[in-house]
């Protein structure tokens, strides 16, 4: 997960009751125990959303790796268009949507760089396989064939035949410190429940306001 203490699954939480809850990190912790019991697959998927120079959104689905007061995680390779879109405007936003619960959590905010030792130790938990991935990829280029990226594979796997497989400089952490956390549950007729917290700065209190659906 990360460096600080896990939020603890609060009991009261889920459900309807939702709307009472004065703290959004120990909501999206409650809904996540929710997801991981009710999806058939990925609980943890979510859209990342960017801007390119242009301003251009770009939108894609990465894993959600670990979660605390500081922000959500996710790991990829910095060279990756993503990587450089962050890179230039270190800003985000993720999109949860759990069908099976009916359910959807909307983040907002900053992105800053997870600490080597925490990529590290993320890089480590990793599948052998998926580490020789990690350097067999160079995400987002154009690939010849898919031969090509086979050959790579076969390289990297006899280069660390031996031993552990270290992390690629260029594989890294992001995490995004929220400023913004809307929770929405979908109701009969449309008349959807939404609730946004919000906070001018990472240390600054939450405050909440409920939204017409």
């Amino acid at each position: 997960m990360s460096d600080a203490a896990p939020i603890e699954h609060p009991n009261g939480l889920t459900g309807g009751d939702f709307t009472a809850a004065d703290e959004p990190l120990r909501l999206f912790a409650a809904w996540f125990t929710d997801a991981k019991q009710s999806e058939p697959v990925n609980p943890e998927a979510m859209t990342l959303a960017t801007v390119d120079a242009q301003g251009l959104p770009n939108a894609r689905m990465v894993l959600l790796k670990g979660f605390d007061e500081r922000g959500f995680v996710f790991y990829t390779n910095s060279e990756s268009i993503k990587g450089h879109e962050l890179a230039a405007e270190p800003k985000a936003a993720l999109t949860f949507y759990w069908k099976s619960l009916q359910r959807q959590v909307r983040v907002r905010g900053q992105v800053e760089a997870v600490s080597p030792t925490e990529a590290d130790a993320y890089f480590a938990s990793r599948s052998r396989m998926a580490q020789i991935g990690a350097w067999a990829s160079k995400q987002s280029a154009a690939l010849e064939s898919r031969h090509a990226f086979e050959k790579a594979i076969a390289r990297f796997t006899a280069k660390f035949a031996i031993g552990t497989v270290p992390r690629p400089p260029y594989w890294v952490g992001y995490r995004v410190a929220p400023h913004e956390i809307e929770f929405w549950q979908e109701r009969p007729f449309r008349l959807h429940d939404r609730v946004a917290f919000t906070r001018a700065s990472p240390n600054a209190p939450w405050t909440k306001t409920r939204l017409y659906p």
